[in-house]
């Protein structure tokens, strides 16, 4: 335990990450004063405006990192992390192009065939094409290791069968990522044999049905793939290199300033409205969370700048995650301290509408993108303790 040592590298941040932290920050005070949308709470798994992601794409702000040729920007995982933090401060309704952004565009462009790069990336880019993963399945959770969706093949490809559940915003999207069993199953050797497709969710015998959760919005969905056909070059990257993939692309997913700001503008119109007054427990309270959110912002910026440097940091992921939802999950517990909420439709004002839209997400924060647990498991495991 001497030699444990978690790597959080503090960024160097130039002038032009800072101008385009502003630009992005006007852009959303006018869209907000124009009505261009309503602030919400897990904006990035709740808000979804399609015409907004296409003003994003617009701007340049999609794809961000990717090279020019593939409609992206070229600039630094710095100038990325700047525009995630400022739409979710706002609480901007990005969820419907997040996940291409995030990891699925990534994905692609490491493992994808030239002609997906070349037709699905600039796509992304404009805000005009959208991605949902299909990693969890009934009865295996965060346990990917544990897939049994069947990839088989045939002449001319491949054919999928299985269950996809959580798959967020699905029914918006035109693909999805599938992690896929293409090989025996081995209790012994869970990790080999995975495989992951590009499939297109138009595609024959493919249906997505919503979930709804108790706050009424149906984001999540249970993907069905009944012998759906897709071609050999829908492989993303080698058959069987899909785990290798996946713990990649945790790292991009688990990490962000998503998985502790996505209660962000409860707090700060809490702070607003407490400002005049604030004194006492009330001021220990609301300083304790803000420097709690300074901490994981340090760490989350440590990720990003490894990533840029071509890192895999899944350690560190994995506790910016846990450290993070469980204080999202508790920013509402101590709000509630000095807001009592009421869950009746039209009652109050804003802070009032924020804090019980978070109070209905509250349970979710700690189980996307893998519980916990798990998460606690890859830490410990990460610095020899499994």
């Amino acid at each position: 335990m001497d030699n444990v040592r978690f790597n959080f590298p503090a960024p160097e941040i130039d002038e032009t990450v800072e101008a385009l932290r502003m630009e992005v920050r006007q852009f959303l005070r006018e869209e907000i004063q124009n009505g261009g949308f309503v602030p919400v709470t897990d904006c990035w798994c709740a808000g979804v405006d399609l015409e907004f992601s296409r003003k994003l794409g617009a701007k340049g702000w999609i794809g961000i990192t990717w090279p020019r040729q593939y409609g992206g920007g070229e600039m630094s995982a710095l100038h990325r992390y700047v525009i995630t933090e400022e739409l979710l401060a706002a609480g901007a309704p990005v969820h419907a192009h997040w996940i291409a952004d995030r990891q699925s565009g990534p994905l692609i462009l490491s493992t994808g065939t030239e002609a997906m790069k070349r037709n699905i990336l600039p796509r992304i880019a404009a805000g005009d094409c959208f991605v949902a993963l299909g990693l969890s399945e009934p009865e295996s959770g965060s346990d990917l290791a544990s897939v049994r969706t069947r990839a088989r093949k045939v002449d001319g490809g491949w054919e999928i069968t299985g269950t996809k559940l959580w798959s967020s915003g699905a029914q918006h999207c035109q693909y999805m990522t599938v992690l896929a069993r293409t090989g025996d199953w081995d209790p012994d050797k869970r990790h080999e044999g995975l495989t992951q497709f590009l499939v297109p969710l138009d595609s024959h015998g493919v249906s997505v049905r919503g979930i709804r959760d108790m706050s009424g919005v149906e984001h999540f969905n249970e993907s069905h793939f009944d012998r759906v056909m897709v071609p050999d070059d829908a492989v993303l990257g080698q058959v069987g290199e899909g785990w290798k993939q996946i713990t990649s692309e945790l790292a991009l997913e688990r990490s962000g300033p998503e998985r502790f700001l996505s209660t962000f503008v409860s707090v700060e119109r809490a702070i607003q409205q407490a400002a005049p007054s604030m004194q006492g427990r009330q001021a220990v309270v609301l300083g304790g969370i803000l420097a709690r959110i300074r901490a994981l912002r340090a760490m989350s910026q440590g990720v990003a700048a490894l990533i840029g440097e071509g890192c895999s940091p899944d350690v560190e992921a994995a506790l910016v995650k846990d450290l993070g939802t469980r204080l999202e999950q508790d920013v509402i517990e101590r709000l509630r301290e000095f807001w009592p909420i009421v869950l009746k439709q039209g009652y109050g004002d804003e802070l009032q509408y924020l804090m019980s839209d978070s109070l209905l997400r509250q349970p979710s924060f700690t189980l996307r993108g893998g519980t916990n647990e798990v998460l606690k498991g890859i830490i410990a495991r990460g610095i020899g303790l499994r």
